[in-house]
């Protein structure tokens, strides 16, 4: 992020780039909470029972699916203190009718001869007097959170009609001190496990469309240089150590390419590269600055930021290369493009008034509406369902990030313990 951090200089300009290399397994000390803030028009009213045997277990399953189901800015939670249902039951629909559910969600968690957990719920229509359905899980204990989310899925795709991604990850960056470490966390921020520690800059992950591999930018050699890394094995393979920055990682749709921004041939430019390595093809020919590239989710294109026109827009161009057409023309400062899956929306970040908030564009209007009044947002990225967008902003004199809907109107602040949260990353949907 060239622009932004000429103005924002923190340790380093921001358009130099550190990614990631992940997980090693090392679960972090910092933990997270959710704390939603807002009010959204039509939230559903659901009834999450505590689950009959989640007080002998290490996580609360109801509680995380309920913090999970408000984040999303889709639900809302009616009270069910005093309430302890299995998914064996039938409940009585009319008393959580009169409570003002619309849906119930009971369950039981019980621990297996193996040491394992046995979770399982069902979801009830109380309106209708229906079973909507249900499912079970056998987990070891590492996964409960996990199946938790996949509950979560499970409900927010049968009351919505989306895919729920609870049960994705994020990765982040957190420095404290003079210490930078990469973190690979649940959506909702917990379960963090770190993925790389080192004394230089780590900024910008970005997730490879399958989910197996991370692209990041590497300072440990005190220059930018760019890797991927494959998270089940650890390997990492050596892509862009080319004279000058190697830096703004962003995978194509198949997986086949890196985009990057090289500055071997004299300022910033744009560059293809083999995922694998090899040698890479300028882009565009011009005397501009252009940086933080971005395929669109057909592959067809490219988003990218430049000075071109005399100050920091985004524009798009043909992903082969081509002649370029500028996308953003509210505000004379737009940076950091992030591209909906459905392709629908853009959230970028715009300096307005000194200050620099998300801002989320209807690609096929041009319609653009700033969703927050914060006045140092960054490095916005799309949940996999498109839904939900997870940011990076300063609070208190801390960085830390949070999740917004796509309106502005429900925010769920993730507050780490440890030292300031930055560049965040939202994963795909994972194969189960």
């Amino acid at each position: 992020m060239i622009f932004h951090l000429l103005d924002r200089l923190r340790e380093l300009f921001r358009f130099v780039w550190v990614g990631l290399i992940l997980v090693t397994g090392v679960t972090a000390h910092a933990q997270f909470r959710v704390e939603v803030s807002g009010v959204g028009l039509t939230q559903l009213p659901i009834a999450i029972s505590a689950f009959r045997g989640q007080d002998t277990a290490p996580q609360k399953i109801a509680d995380i699916v309920l913090a999970d189901l408000e984040r999303s800015g889709q639900f809302r939670g009616v009270d069910t203190a005093g309430f302890a249902l299995d998914e064996g039951v039938r409940p009585d629909v009319a008393l959580w009718r009169q409570k003002g559910a619309d849906s119930l969600v009971t369950g039981s968690v019980s621990r297996l001869a193996d040491g394992r957990y046995d979770v399982r719920f069902r979801l009830w229509d109380v309106v209708r007097g229906q079973d909507l359905g249900g499912q079970s899980y056998a987990v070891t204990q590492a996964d409960l959170r996990l199946s938790a989310h996949r509950i979560s899925d499970f409900i927010y795709e049968k009351l919505t009609g989306d895919k729920g991604a609870f049960s994705t990850r994020i990765t982040y960056v957190t420095k404290a001190a003079q210490r930078y470490q990469l973190w690979v966390a649940d959506a909702d921020g917990e379960n963090p496990q770190s993925a790389l520690a080192s004394p230089e800059p780590i900024i910008s992950p970005a997730w490879s469309p399958n989910g197996t591999q991370i692209a990041y930018v590497s300072f440990e050699s005190r220059k930018p240089v760019v890797y991927t890394h494959d998270v089940a094995t650890g390997k990492r393979r050596l892509i862009a150590n080319f004279r000058g920055s190697n830096s703004a990682p962003t995978w194509s749709p198949d997986g086949r390419t890196l985009a990057v921004t090289l500055s071997r041939d004299g300022g910033s430019q744009l560059y293809s590269i083999d995922a694998g390595g090899g040698q890479p093809r300028r882009l565009a020919q011009n005397s501009s600055i252009d940086t933080e590239p971005l395929y669109t989710p057909d592959g067809k294109s490219l988003f990218f930021v430049s000075d071109r026109g005399g100050s920091p827009q985004i524009y798009k161009m043909p992903a082969a290369g081509g002649a370029a057409e500028r996308v953003t023309f509210t505000g004379t400062y737009n940076i950091s493009p992030a591209v909906s899956p459905d392709g629908r929306w853009l959230a970028y970040i715009s300096r307005v008034s000194g200050a620099f908030r998300l801002h989320v564009m209807e690609l096929a209007s041009g319609t653009v509406n700033a969703i927050t009044d914060t006045n140092a947002d960054e490095s916005p990225s799309f949940a996999p369902n498109s839904r939900l967008i997870v940011y990076a902003t300063q609070s208190q004199g801390k960085e830390s990030l949070l999740t917004t809907t796509l309106d502005g109107k429900i925010k769920a602040r993730l507050a780490g313990q440890n030292g300031d949260i930055r560049e965040p990353d939202w994963g795909p949907f994972q194969k189960q």
